[in-house]
């Protein structure tokens, strides 16, 4: 067979294949969390699109978004200033972002394949409305997808209509899902995932609920968590924040660190003890937590030196936030639930996380030798909102005066079972641990033999 100078090996790719990637790898609380993004992203360009470090008072109490998670539906709307028609027809629905895309300032989308990859993890049958403000007249449109419909043909276009739609109560985005997935109709009939998920809210959009933003989930207001640090007489927690350059775009970097909670008394592990997982160091990219509780490798535990993380640490807490008007330039991943520990900005950031955590460390060290001066003078302070903790460049812990350590001797022998329960039942309880025999019969001997002390 001869072969054409102008034949070419087929590689186009399809439709199919596009949904089943883009879906595969994300769960399905993190892509309801990305649709959550595009809100929030809608209302801080609402606001001016401020920086959104803690210093920053950006006011959200007018901004609402509603979800609803049933069994038979999806739904997601907001308040939020919409989705412009030249948004939706440009690059809204594309797969990706083209390079000459322009994404708002300080905004958490990146990649531009949040909402598709949202709802097609979802379902089947939705429909995308949008009602905007254009020169104030108020505009309105809706993108009705049927999944199984658009995946009949590959041949490109791959673009989906636009039609006109009855405006929404105010300028937002309204979101509906129905013929969920399986995994869909499963999940949000399931009170532990809808636990998990209401959970996961409150702590990953903290920030922005602290500054008045409300969330629902069917039906239910979410109360934001508090991330506080705790200060006072001899603890004050560090406050760092300087500025580097990434490929021409300007990041602020703010390190935090310090008390939580005094560490615990007993650090072999407690299942009932839910507190342990609230310690550990936190990412925030431009307002989200993308990284929470972490106690791995990713926030340094067990690499160079950081020993791995013990219960001894539970505690501390540490978060380290990175703000930037070009996204591209956070260190996150595409699912943004973890960190890009390859990106500069963040290997550079680890030395000073390293930092605050090694006095910690050095601190719950020396406290198991002196520890009730340690207790009475964490007892004194108090929690203090991460927004009102003040600049410090190292962390405040107090200096603890340790005893020598009595050395110990440990005494086994072994005597007849018989002999043991008569001496127990002497000493008033014939079920009196082993151990606990021994050493009463220890102190009785050495009371009379060597006496008081």
């Amino acid at each position: 067979m001869t072969i054409q100078p102008d034949t070419k090996a087929a590689a186009n790719p399809t439709k199919t294949f596009f949904v089943r990637m883009i879906t595969r790898d994300i769960s399905l609380e993190d892509c309801i969390l990305d649709l959550i993004d595009n809100s929030v992203d809608g209302a801080w360009k609402c606001e001016g699109s401020k920086p959104v470090g803690l210093a920053e008072g950006a006011d959200l109490q007018k901004y609402r978004i509603d979800i609803e998670a049933l069994p038979d539906h999806f739904r997601i709307i907001d308040n939020c200033g919409g989705m412009s028609l030249t948004e939706a027809v440009e690059h809204a629905f594309s797969f990706g972002r083209q390079a000459t895309d322009k994404t708002d300032d300080y905004s958490i989308g990146v990649y531009g394949i949040g909402m598709k990859r949202a709802v097609f993890k979802l379902g089947e049958d939705i429909r995308v409305r949008s009602t905007f403000l254009d020169d104030e007249e108020m505009v309105s449109f809706a993108v009705p997808i049927k999944v199984g419909k658009w995946l009949e043909n590959d041949t490109p276009p791959w673009d989906f209509d636009l039609e006109e739609d009855a405006p929404l109560a105010n300028p937002g985005v309204e979101i509906l899902v129905h013929s969920l997935t399986p995994g869909a109709v499963t999940s949000f009939g399931n009170p532990a995932f809808l636990q998990n998920l209401k959970r996961t809210i409150a702590r990953d959009y903290s920030l922005h609920l602290a500054r008045g933003l409300t969330i629902t989930v069917n039906g239910e207001i979410i109360q934001g968590w508090k991330i506080e640090l705790r200060q006072g007489n001899d603890f004050a927690p560090m406050r760092i924040e300087y500025q580097q350059n990434i490929d021409g775009s300007p990041v602020t970097v703010e390190i935090i660190g310090g008390m939580a909670a005094p560490p615990p008394d007993d650090v072999e592990p407690d299942e009932e003890d839910e507190g342990d997982k609230r310690f550990g160091w936190y990412v925030v990219c431009n307002g989200r937590i993308v990284l929470a509780a972490d106690k791995t490798t990713i926030s340094g535990w067990d690499t160079d030196g950081w020993p791995q993380w013990h219960r001894q640490y539970s505690g501390f807490m540490g978060v380290i936030l990175f703000t930037s008007a070009n996204a591209a330039s956070l260190p996150l991943t595409t699912t943004k639930r973890s960190v890009d520990v390859s990106s500069e900005i963040y290997r550079q950031a680890r030395p000073k996380m390293r930092e605050v955590t090694r006095k910690w460390i050095d601190y719950t060290n020396i406290r198991k030798q002196a520890a009730e001066e340690a207790k009475r003078k964490e007892a004194t302070a108090v929690a203090v909102s991460i927004q009102q903790i003040p600049l410090l460049d190292t962390v405040r812990l107090p200096t603890l005066v340790t005893k020598p350590k009595e050395r110990v001797a440990n005494v086994s022998y072994s005597v007849s079972l018989t002999r043991l329960k008569k001496l127990s039942s002497s000493l008033g309880n014939i079920n009196l641990p082993y151990r606990d025999v021994g050493l009463k019969s220890f102190e009785y001997t050495y009371d009379d033999l060597v006496g008081g002390e």
